[in-house]
């Protein structure tokens, strides 16, 4: 393990696949502990602002028996906005139709942030990424909900998945933002936090 994440609890407060895997490719050793959290926020704030918002809030919601004085919780939330409406995951694939239909030939900012959380303080950061859809047809958006079930993602898709290679045409900013985690950006700042 790299000298700055030795004798630290790292702790990933999500069960996001993606995140997961990200985590793994870069060698960090962690758990990651599951916790319901209802992500409900104001409509006032700005799509950085909610995903901000939403990453406290799940760092808040984290068991604080299970933070230890070595212990990091890395706490994410990824939204999608476009024309500022902010895109959650769909709920069936109606909406995730709509999404896509509303994405179709033209750019948007997928956003996501991130939050570290000891016994003594919390810390929160976050990364945009500007990413150009070409016009997607009813049969390719039909074809994607059927076969990949995006109900589990922001704005309806995964950029790692066939829409993302068919679909889309450019991207300015990371592309691992997009996937739910800027994992150069958590590698980073993991290398220079401060446990207090």
């Amino acid at each position: 393990m790299l000298e700055c994440f030795e004798n630290k609890d790292i702790i990933l407060g999500s069960q996001s696949p993606r995140r997961i895997q990200l985590l793994r490719e870069i060698g960090l050793n962690f758990r990651s502990l599951h916790f319901s959290v209802d992500e409900v926020f104001p409509n006032h704030l700005s799509a950085r602002e909610t995903a901000i918002y939403l990453s406290e809030l799940k760092a808040k919601a984290f068991p604080s028996s299970e933070l230890k004085a070595h212990s990091i919780l890395i706490t994410a939330d990824t939204v999608v906005s476009i024309f500022d409406q902010i895109l959650g995951k769909p709920k069936d694939v109606q909406e995730a139709t709509k999404m896509l239909q509303l994405l179709s030939g033209k750019a948007h900012e997928v956003i996501t942030a991130f939050t570290f959380c000891t016994p003594t303080k919390m810390s929160s950061y976050f990364s945009e990424t500007k990413v150009y859809f070409k016009q997607l047809s009813s049969s390719e958006i039909d074809h994607y909900i059927t076969h990949y079930q995006p109900f589990d993602k922001a704005g309806a898709y995964g950029i790692q998945e066939w829409i993302g290679k068919i679909g889309i045409e450019k991207i300015e900013g990371s592309y691992f933002n997009v996937m739910g985690l800027p994992v150069h950006q958590v590698y980073s700042e993991l290398c220079t936090f401060e446990l207090n």
